[in-house]
């Protein structure tokens, strides 16, 4: 359920995160008439990409069993008849069914997908085929040495390195994690930690794909793997000073939940760790973490709601955690150390948030001073410390801004990116003592590129840019930035692409993406494998809705909890909107989201139909009230802060009103492809084939409804750089078919 967040430097973007009804609604009629005015625009229109209709086979989709299951709350009696799919997961009688009823699925998709092989072939090859197979990360310092991954031509994974002093210098493999995958089905490796004397690498590796990874620590004087294995942890860990002692974060081995914060010594079993920290508030999420100056180690607890955050000497690894300051309702805050002061960020009072500033040994709020004050207009998003300089990332208008605070003379400039719509960001800058920013920018059209800038001289050099191999040429893209208005008049930011040449008449055909929960900026940037898209005349557009913080923190409040309906009415506006003004026509609309996006695609089907010709629903949340019901889910309770909690009758009534699940109708419905991961941690498979379920059971119409469920693979699909691709050639293929495209 919670948004997707890969901290691993290396970690792969991957998606993220979709006829007329019997009785049509005021709304559906204004998008039938949008349907058949478009269609008589469209029918006198060229396109530059041959069309010809995909037949779909004349095969029989999987039925499943229906199991009637009674829930009974608030005085609300509802009949699921397929809570038994979720038997998988609770290891119950039904186990074994569905499995073969997921299969049975698999099997259909594949027959009705069949003919699209070929093209899933072709666009897997044309997608990997623009990836620098031997390729280098740009290497960073860190307490004397160069780091860096580096890939092999034909390996799904990467080598971590280093070299002492220069890179020059001769180089050391860390980690081969192309030899520690080799037999898993999935692999991930991330949290990599080297101990201050620069001799041991503490990493975390899940093989399951449920985010349960196990802590390992390997001597890199003599290439051995210690004994010491720390199983159910978040993967991350973090040294005290004395190289020996690592404090980590363990999770409930059922809920996943984030729980307590461990201290453990080198050579221990891992049974016998001390528990610095426990959270007994299960909707907060808990970590570890340590000042870039590496004087201070931090547990960080926090919600949507309010936070807490502890810290300790690092010289002092025996010691006692103090309380920053203890958490107050309704108020968040994050602490950056530097020599002289502590740094607060904080909504305290600032819708949009602060910053202030106290001493090192006095820190309660009451010795908070303002550095810089609360801005309309401005969200202030997160700092990153250096020896002499701040840099303050921001938000404007919906667009990153990085502003440059010199700490000896008080001046401060922002960076010039130059385009309309861009990602920026700080990258990797673990150095305290430098002049030297390390960023990174990306557009729809630029592809990602690092950047180190002179805070002194204001100089930039750029270090890379992602290549793409086989020619790119952003001149022959255009992006735009475009604003939708919602039902109740907001202004709702759309970004788009689309290759010179595009009409605006209505004919091409246009992907919407959406996400819009959990405060989630959807910032533009660039992706390789949508080139695949965008050569065969598709606009891609990504809906900036409420619910994500790109207009500011009451962005975000105006798109949760009781007022989670906008979400969904920003992203049908921002469909309409393209339609109107001709970037495209319902009939060759199409929606994608994943996760809580998932969520927004099960809600826009339900609630204008008639809008999309089809929808991708990756991995999606959308039975809502049950999953927020069952405490046993994983990491349900941390999400009562953003949905609510349903065993409060207000919140059951609301989510009730909107969630998918809980809505299906008898009516037609767009084409639509529903992705999955039987071991998927986040939403739990049982989720989209539920969904699947009762659709094919009550809908009406031809369209198609697929499922596919990756039985290896959990939230985030295949780990490997090139494997993932083969479910983007799936989703292309799918798209491609409703449009008729085969080439």
């Amino acid at each position: 359920m919670e948004v997707d967040v890969m901290c691993n430097t290396f970690a792969y973007v991957f998606c993220l995160e979709l006829v007329l009804l019997t009785a049509i609604t005021a709304m559906d009629k204004k998008f039938t008439y949008i349907l058949l005015m478009s269609t008589i625009v469209t029918s006198c229109t060229q396109t530059n990409v041959s069309r010809t209709p995909y037949e779909w086979p004349d095969a029989v989709a999987p039925v499943a069993d229906v199991k009637p299951h009674i829930r009974a709350l608030h005085g609300d009696t509802v009949m699921d008849n397929y809570y038994w799919l979720n038997d998988y997961f609770k290891k119950g009688a039904d186990s074994t069914a569905v499995v073969a009823y997921l299969q049975a699925e698999n099997e259909y998709t594949d027959t009705m997908m069949k003919a699209t092989e070929p093209l899933q072939a072709k666009l897997f090859d044309e997608m990997k085929g623009r990836i620098k197979e031997q390729d280098e990360s740009v290497p960073y310092f860190k307490n004397g040495y160069y780091y860096y991954t580096r890939t092999e031509e034909g390996k799904q994974y990467y080598k971590y390195c280093r070299k002492k002093g220069s890179l020059e210098a001769a180089e050391e493999v860390l980690l081969d994690v192309d030899a520690l995958a080799a037999g898993h089905p999935y692999y991930a490796a991330g949290g990599f930690n080297i101990s201050p004397d620069n001799k041991l690498l503490a990493y975390g590796v899940d093989t399951v794909s449920r985010r349960q990874y196990t802590i390992h620590v390997k001597n890199l004087e003599t290439g051995e793997l210690l004994t010491d294995a720390i199983p159910a942890t978040s993967g991350g860990s973090v040294w005290a000073n004395d190289n020996r002692t690592l404090f980590y974060t363990k999770n409930n081995p059922s809920t996943l939940l984030t729980e307590k914060i461990m201290r453990h010594t080198l050579g221990t079993d891992s049974r016998e760790d001390a528990t610095v920290y426990h959270e007994t508030d299960n909707t907060n999420y808990i970590g570890v973490g340590k000042a870039k100056s590496g004087k201070f180690i931090y547990i960080y607890s926090g919600g949507t709601l309010s936070s807490e955050t502890r810290y300790l000497e690092a010289d002092n690894p025996l010691g006692a955690f103090k309380v920053f300051q203890p958490r107050m309702k309704d108020v968040l805050y994050n602490v950056t150390a530097l020599e002289d002061r502590f740094l607060i960020v904080t909504n305290q009072n600032a819708t949009n948030f602060k910053l202030m500033e106290c001493p090192l040994d006095q820190t309660g709020v009451a010795n908070w001073k303002e550095v810089i004050p609360h801005r309309e207009d401005v969200l202030l998003e997160d700092v990153d410390e250096f020896k002499d300089f701040l840099v303050v990332s921001e938000r404007k208008d919906g667009l990153t801004q990085l502003a440059i605070r010199n700490l000896k003379d008080g001046s401060a400039h922002y960076l010039d990116f130059g385009e309309e719509a861009y990602t920026a960001y700080p990258s990797t800058n673990p150095e305290y003592e430098t002049t030297t920013l390390r960023y990174g920018y990306t557009s729809l059209t630029t592809p990602s590129s690092t950047y180190d800038y002179d805070m002194h001289t204001r100089e930039k050099t750029l270090l890379k840019q992602q290549e793409v191999v086989g020619g790119y040429q952003v001149a022959d893209y255009v992006t735009e930035r475009l604003y939708a208005r919602a039902e109740d008049g907001t202004q709702v930011p759309i970004s788009l692409v689309y290759k010179k040449g595009f009409k605006k008449d209505g004919s091409a055909p246009l992907l919407l993406y959406g996400y819009g929960s959990y405060g989630a900026t959807m910032d533009p940037t660039f992706s390789s494998s949508r080139l695949s898209l965008l050569d065969r005349g598709f606009v891609y557009a990504i809906a900036h809705i409420r619910g994500g913080q790109e207009m500011g923190r009451q962005w975000y409040e105006d798109g949760k909890m009781m007022k989670k309906e906008n979400t969904f009415t920003d992203f049908i506006a921002c469909g309409q909107f393209l339609t109107e003004q001709q970037y495209t026509a319902p009939e060759h609309l199409y929606a994608m989201g994943g996760s809580a996006g998932g969520l927004l695609m099960g809600a826009v089907a339900n609630m204008a139909p008639l809008l999309w010709h089809g929808i991708v629903a990756q991995v999606p949340f959308v039975d809502v009230v049950n999953t927020m019901l069952d405490e046993t889910i994983p990491l349900t309770t941390n999400e009562y802060d953003e949905w609510g909690n349903p065993n409060e009758k207000a919140a059951y009534d609301y989510m009730k009103s909107y969630s998918p699940y809980e809505n299906v109708e008898a009516k037609d419905y767009p084409n639509i492809l529903v992705t999955t991961g039987l071991h998927d941690s986040q939403v739990q498979y049982f989720e989209p084939a539920k969904w699947v379920a009762k659709l094919r059971a009550m809908k009406t119409g031809n369209n198609v409804l697929l499922l596919k469920t990756e039985m290896d693979f959990g939230h985030g699909g295949a780990s490997g750089r090139f494997d993932y691709l083969k479910e983007v050639a799936l989703e292309y293929a799918f798209l491609l078919a409703l449009e008729g495209i085969t080439e």
